[in-house]
């Protein structure tokens, strides 16, 4: 008899071990690795922080994932892929973190990307561009948030093609986000329009331009339309100068990323007029999603949110509804989960396709102007990022076998 209680306390003890490890009954946190260049650009960087520190709150408060809130362990890479690597590893490791997720420049999001491979650890890149990350280098344990640099340099390519301009040149900075963003622009610009030549390429080193002698270079070719992938600093002394000599007078200038505030409200009176780029022109967005966020943010924060706002409140969200659905935090439930997952934004539900783990988010794209001494987008409209991807059959060419 003995025997047999001790049995059924034995049982006993063990179910109530089992049950309280369920996700319904957790206790504690969730802890999530995020890493980005926070020394470097912030005019990106801390409103993208400021996103997710939002929806961090704003999921806690409803009660976190299963039983548990969300902590997030936040690291600085000062834009260098060595330093990423170390602090992810030291993320799995020391601080037992679920997964990593974060990053902005693409070459740091590819070392990043290869890191998950090696390690098999989940990682969710926000910010980089890169058409690697989800192509030739992707993985299953890769997943980025943003429309990729082909997704926006299609977009414009479709809306540059309607301009009558067949002379194009371009400027870009010579990393792995600024070749693609060519690279894709060149390819969907001349299957539109045959007959458009690119007389010349100019390859300033990242945030090292001679605005200067790049203007020259250009001027020396005498294109009709520009195709210009700088941003940053290297964005305005690009746009200072070529003001300055004249440069973009009758002449059709397509600017990926300058409608986006982080780049754009710098410039102030100096913005440019009349050029076709992608952006964000919170201040007129109207659907109920982006009015809720838009009123949250402001309440929080006292100031406007920036494209980097909406991409670090969308990541949090994108992991959040990932968890859920996985019930669990084992990488390999948490990649099966995150595959075709569809969640709700501020811009609308996106959905992150099995195919190549590529987010659909949009992009707005229109034309920039100067209201109140400030530039701003007009004629924008949104596209969604579905209708800017290969064809399956294409991807799957692109892309490695898992």
């Amino acid at each position: 008899m003995k025997l047999f209680k001790l049995f059924l306390a034995f049982v006993l003890a063990a179910f109530l071990v089992f049950s309280m490890a369920g996700p319904s009954a957790a206790k504690g946190t969730i802890k999530l690795g995020e890493i980005n260049t926070y020394s470097k650009l912030t005019s990106f960087t801390f409103p993208y922080r400021n996103g997710w520190k939002l929806a961090l709150e704003e999921i806690n408060k409803a009660g976190g994932i299963y039983g548990k809130k969300l902590e997030v362990i936040s690291r600085d890479d000062a834009g260098k892929p060595g330093n990423a690597v170390k602090i992810a590893e030291e993320l799995i490791r020391r601080e037992k973190v679920a997964l990593i997720m974060g990053s902005f420049f693409s070459h740091v999001g590819l070392a990043l990307t290869d890191f998950a491979k090696r390690n098999r650890v989940f990682y969710l890149a926000a910010e980089p561009l890169s058409d690697a990350l989800v192509w030739a280098k992707g993985n299953r344990y890769t997943f980025r948030l943003r429309p990729s640099t082909y997704m926006q340099a299609a977009m414009l390519a479709v809306e540059a093609a309607k301009n009558p301009a067949n002379r194009w040149a371009t400027i870009a900075p010579n990393y792995a986000y600024g070749k693609d963003a060519v690279k894709s622009f060149k390819k969907v610009l001349t299957s539109k329009r045959p007959d458009v030549k690119f007389v010349a390429e100019q390859w300033p080193a990242l945030f090292k331009i001679n605005a200067g002698a790049e203007i020259q270079a250009l001027t020396r070719a005498n294109p009709e339309a520009v195709y210009n992938v700088t941003f940053g600093g290297d964005l305005a002394k690009f746009v200072r100068e070529g003001k300055l000599r004249g440069f973009f007078k009758d002449r059709f200038i397509v600017s990926l990323l300058t409608g986006e505030p982080e780049y754009l409200d710098p410039l102030k009176d100096e913005a440019p007029v009349g050029w076709l780029v992608t952006g964000y022109p919170w201040y007129d967005i109207k659907t109920p999603e982006h009015t809720k966020f838009l009123k949250a943010y402001q309440k929080k924060y006292n100031d406007y949110p920036r494209l980097g706002s909406v991409v670090g409140y969308c990541m949090i969200y994108a992991v959040a509804s990932m968890l859920k659905k996985a019930g669990t935090t084992e990488t390999e439930k948490m990649v099966d989960a995150m595959e075709d997952l569809t969640f709700g934004t501020p811009f609308g539900p996106i959905t992150f396709r099995a195919i190549d783990h590529q987010s659909t988010m949009g992009a707005f794209v229109g034309y920039t102007a100067l209201k109140d001494g400030k530039g701003v987008m007009v004629n924008w409209k949104y596209l969604d990022g579905k209708f800017f991807l290969p064809p399956d059959d294409v991807v799957r060419k692109l892309r490695p076998q898992d």
